[in-house]
């Protein structure tokens, strides 16, 4: 087993990378409090899955192709900012919507799938993620992958990602939250909007 300790290393750093927060932390906190528990665990597992992708698209080289073909970084770059402020304006417009407990439960609720979906949109909008993940491989991944190696990295990524944003909206979801995030709704969809503004504006000028 001693020479998939790699992964080890690889799952630790990634662990922080995941909790610190950003626009997939805050899409998973804005859900958990304002809609259903399992469109919460949806995008949650929407989010697993765009770090699997991009861990895969990682282990292949995406980081070199992003080296070599710098336009084509920028263009990834553009057309997630342009998501997160679409995220950011669609939050904005409805901040002034009041919401009652039992009509937050299901007005504009997405479908688990759907929610899964718009969790994996949101995560490959940011090519960052996989830069970092290119540099964390570049740094740790052995010279040669060991069998199954490719296969348990991209299972890694899904289960910590996933793991910590279930673990998320579990919190956020108790009434004790949802009160909270009713009695404060128009302030708190005001910041969520605004930082996911703010990261889309400081993902395309980075």
């Amino acid at each position: 087993m001693g020479e998939y300790s790699f992964i080890f290393a690889i799952a630790v750093v990634f662990i922080f990378g995941t909790i610190s927060p950003g626009p997939s932390f805050i899409l998973v906190a804005k859900t958990a409090v304002s809609k259903p528990i399992s469109e919460g665990i949806g995008v949650s597992i929407g989010l697993g899955l765009g770090a699997m992708f991009f861990t895969f698209l990682a282990i292949l080289g995406l980081y070199t192709l992003f080296e070599m073909v710098p336009f084509l970084y920028e263009s990834f770059k553009i057309i997630g900012a342009l998501y997160l402020l679409y995220l950011a304006y669609v939050i904005w417009k409805y901040s002034d919507e009041s919401l009652d407990m039992n009509m937050k439960l299901e007005k504009k609720s997405k479908s688990f799938f759907k929610a899964v979906v718009f969790g994996f949109i949101t995560q490959i909008s940011n090519p960052k993620t996989a830069i970092i993940l290119g540099s964390i491989f570049a740094a740790l991944l052995p010279q040669s992958l060991p069998g199954f190696g490719a296969i348990l990295l991209c299972v890694t990524a899904f289960v910590i990602d996933a793991t910590w944003y279930c673990f998320v909206t579990i919190l956020l979801s108790t009434k004790k939250s949802q009160k909270v995030y009713l009695k404060f709704k128009k302030y708190i969809d005001r910041v969520a909007g605004t930082l996911l503004g703010a990261l889309g504006i400081k993902l395309a000028i980075d």
